[in-house]
């Protein structure tokens, strides 16, 4: 691990957070077999160290733009679990008041703006929100997620080339887990070096291993660290998820020997058994954490549960000119 782990503190956070995604994750799968979530779900499972350690070095000022795999940047960044399962639920007491699901979730208040469902979408949307901070006089970052897939989009040029070009304070977090939605890294792009990509538009580009949260958590902060100082910076996380690109998705695509390797790099453990072996963590702290993340989930499915649907004579609020509420 690239941080120095002597920061107990930080490191036991990172592991709180980790465990708060992968259990609202593993939560939502069954939810879902139970029909209570429709529609898409994309889960974060393996990933979480990317949101976890690039989220947290963000300040509250800062904004996020996220893809349509977003529920666990969501947490971290502060969007309640209650606010976020109601939505997956369809409910109106949702963070979009039940409109947006899974793959749109919001929230002004702590600057979260949106997954997006189109792949590359959020990215010009990253563009216009750190141009908006530079000519409005704040000092904000903005922080774009996407996964390597967006790399193959037009939008990923226009918007680094234009973030270049204007020095705008965009940190471009590419989470790269070498499948997009299911095709191999290999067999989508003729220059699989992402970073020469982003070299190309001439700002500063480095490779993360992604499933080691306190290499993310440093290497995003130095990147958060540049791009104040003025300029956009390119990072990729290397990561891998461990479930199928959506619910949909019979996963024909990858080798399980692959996957089971994977595993065995898994971010939540990894830092657990470093913690466990330095002496700043115990079974018994890591199992109180885990109920801790367990228990927050259950109380958000109660809510949901526990919500209501958004009345027919509202559903052309905010969508129909005149119609405001």
């Amino acid at each position: 691990m690239s941080e120095n782990i002597d920061n107990g503190e930080t490191a036991l956070a990172l592991l709180r957070d980790m465990l708060r995604i992968r259990r609202f994750e593993e939560r939502c799968a069954e939810l879902y077999g139970e029909s209570k979530i429709r529609g898409f779900l994309h889960l974060y499972i393996g990933e979480e160290a990317v949101a976890v350690g690039a989220v947290r070095a963000l300040g509250p000022d800062d904004a996020i733009v996220a893809t349509y795999r977003e529920h666990g940047h969501a947490l971290v960044r502060g969007v309640s679990a209650n606010a976020i399962m109601a939505e997956m639920y369809g409910r109106r007491e949702g963070c979009c008041r039940g409109r947006g699901g899974s793959m749109h979730l919001f929230d002004a208040a702590t600057r979260f703006y949106g997954g997006n469902a189109i792949v590359g979408g959020g990215l010009p949307i990253a563009v216009g929100l750190a141009l908006a901070d530079r000519l409005q006089g704040r000092a904000g970052v903005t922080a774009a997620f996407f996964g390597e897939g967006a790399v193959a989009e037009g939008a990923f040029h226009e918007s680094m080339n234009l973030a270049a070009l204007w020095r705008l304070p965009v940190a471009f977090f590419c989470e790269n887990n070498f499948y997009a939605m299911g095709t191999a890294l290999a067999r989508s792009e003729s220059q699989t070096d992402l970073c020469a990509k982003a070299a190309a538009f001439g700002m500063p580009a480095t490779k993360v291993d992604g499933m080691d949260v306190m290499a993310v958590h440093e290497a995003a902060r130095e990147a958060v660290r540049q791009v104040r100082g003025g300029g956009p910076v390119f990072v990729e996380f290397q990561t891998y998820r461990y479930r199928a690109h959506s619910m949909f998705d019979p996963d024909l695509y990858r080798d399980r020997a692959e996957i089971e390797a994977w595993k065995k790099r898994g971010p939540i453990h990894n830092l657990s058994n470093r913690l466990k072996a330095l002496g700043k963590l115990t079974e018994a702290q890591f199992l109180a954490l885990d109920a801790e993340a367990t228990k927050e989930v259950e109380a958000a499915v109660a809510f949901a549960e526990a919500g209501s649907l958004e009345p027919i004579e509202d559903l052309a609020l905010d969508v129909v000119a005149g119609r405001k509420r």
